[in-house]
């Protein structure tokens, strides 16, 4: 089961309505972001451990923190720099606007589309299985074959001075079909079999990439650990006085007093939002946000904020952004 909460505010009236669904299959809505309201700088002593915490902003170009409560400042920077050091090798394997000098990565999956199969680390091929198990789940909205119209309104967003024509939109959406993303466990490659698609991860990758540091992290026994990957929360264990960890979702009016919408108590769990109110631009009064519906190519404004709560931080992502 999937909790979902979700903060609705009408356009045509000031108050705001706010509810619970239990979801079994999918989950449809939009985004927000996340603030952990337990991340603190200072070191808080709590049952033989303190509290530590680090910042870093060089992973899938937003803002990564790991808070933990550890024995010494020494044991809990080796443990940051373990999933440091794993993040940025998923940053650098997803990325599709970089390549990297000795390694294939998403990028040039994109740019040999049509052409050749394409020699890749197996976490590309996992994570593009993952996604395809996230299409049939979410029943196709979230779709990372949707590169083609995404790049579109990437483009029309950076420019933020007109909107892309319907007949652009729907000849981009003819290479969206995600059965042409080809995958070759044997020979580790994958192929664009439609030359003008491309892929776009920015559903899943960073939920994903936070869920495989979180695995890493309890395999080596670790506990007491908070990671938040652009706002993607997940935790290890509780705190280190065993109460869990406290999720503020940021209320998603930045008009309001109130900074945070509501608050989740975590342990062994992710929570993900998406939202509309960061990643975006205005025309005549509308706005036009980055989370665009596979159905109507254009973005949803529904919903302004969305937060799935489960054990999995990459299946929170899909699901958020569905």
């Amino acid at each position: 089961m999937i909790y979902i909460r979700a903060a609705v505010y009408e356009k045509c009236a000031d108050r705001k309505k706010s509810w619970g669904i239990t979801v079994k299959k999918t989950a449809k809505a939009a985004f927000a972001v996340l603030i952990l309201l337990s991340f603190v700088l200072s070191a808080v002593s709590c049952g033989g451990k303190r509290k530590f915490s680090r910042t870093d902003v060089t992973v899938f170009d937003t803002e990564t923190v790991i808070t933990g409560y550890d024995t010494s400042e020494k044991s809990f920077n080796e443990k940051a720099d373990a999933v440091t050091e794993l993040l940025r090798e998923y940053h650098k394997l997803y990325d599709i606007y970089n390549e990297y000098e000795g390694q294939n990565n998403l990028m040039t999956v994109n740019l040999c589309a049509g052409k050749e199969p394409v020699k890749v680390d197996e976490r590309i091929i996992d994570l593009i299985e993952f996604s395809k198990e996230m299409y049939v789940l979410t029943d196709g909205k979230t779709n990372i074959a949707m590169g083609s119209v995404t790049a579109i309104w990437h483009e029309y967003r950076e420019a933020g001075v007109a909107l892309p024509s319907a007949e652009e939109l729907l000849r981009a959406e003819h290479h969206t079909d995600i059965e042409n993303i080809i995958c070759d466990r044997e020979k580790d490659t994958v192929y664009l079999a439609d030359p003008e698609m491309s892929l776009d991860v920015g559903a899943v990758a960073k939920g994903y990439a936070a869920e495989k540091a979180a695995q890493m992290i309890e395999e080596k026994g670790w506990t007491n650990i908070a990671l938040s990957v652009g706002g993607n929360i997940r935790t290890v264990g509780a705190k280190g006085d065993g109460t869990p960890w406290i999720t503020g979702i940021q209320n998603p009016d930045l008009s309001s007093k109130e900074a945070v919408a509501l608050s989740v108590s975590l342990e062994n769990l992710s929570c993900v939002t998406s939202g509309s109110y960061q990643r975006y631009y205005e025309l005549d009064g509308v706005r036009y946000h980055h989370i665009i519906d596979p159905e109507t190519l254009f973005p949803e404004n529904r919903y302004l904020s969305v937060s799935v709560v489960c054990a999995d931080s990459g299946k929170a992502d899909a699901l958020s952004t569905a």
